[in-house]
């Protein structure tokens, strides 16, 4: 495992995924359930998600090196201007807290696990994880950092409740990772051409 690889994934997919519908649908779920077996479906959820979009990139890095690193670049400046468009729009799930309910712990994560496994296909985390697994080729490393920053977004989500979303500023945190996301687009174009030329 590479820690310089597991911290790339982690503070990439971490600000992508504060804002994203998959925290306040885990916030909603927090408000219904108890919080432990929320954070076990939840994760679970992501660990298979994950999982899918690091093995579909690491099939990807199995193509020429310029045409992966175009493909990496096309991903994230597709999810920068996805994030950067989506800043001045407010939370995606705004449901009411509902009461908890008194739901048998296996029940309540397996409900958790399909809303969020439901709610991440094709989402801007599960493509950026896609474009590390293709980037680089150490998939255990790609999968533990974006794993890890999507355990702490749900850790945030469970243990804090709502409060969480009302003291983000989720339009600067969509900002700040579609930043993040054209830097790693320009990078994967230098690459690119650099792969090209040589």
């Amino acid at each position: 495992m590479v820690l310089s690889v597991v911290a790339a994934a982690f503070i990439l997919i971490l600000p992508v995924e504060l804002p994203d519908k998959t925290l306040f649908a885990t916030l909603v779920l927090a408000t219904r359930f108890a919080p432990l077996p929320v954070f076990v479906g939840v994760g679970t959820a992501f660990a298979v998600q994950v999982a899918i979009a690091v093995t579909a990139g690491s099939l990807l890095s199995l193509l020429p090196a310029a045409l992966v690193s175009g493909i990496v670049a096309l991903l994230f400046l597709v999810g920068a201007v996805l994030l950067w468009r989506s800043a001045n729009s407010g939370p995606e799930d705004g449901g009411e807290a509902e009461q908890r309910e008194k739901t048998p712990f296996l029940r309540a994560a397996a409900i958790s696990f399909g809303v969020l496994f439901a709610a991440e296909w094709g989402d801007l985390s599960q493509l950026a994880t896609a474009g590390l697994a293709a980037r680089y080729d150490e998939p255990l490393s790609v999968f533990v950092g974006a794993w890890a920053a999507l355990l702490v977004v749900s850790g945030l989500a469970v243990f804090l409740g709502t409060k969480l979303a009302d003291k983000l500023p989720i339009p600067l945190i969509r900002r700040v990772a579609a930043v993040l996301f054209a830097v790693f687009a320009v990078v994967a174009v230098v690459e690119t051409v650099r792969q090209l030329v040589g």
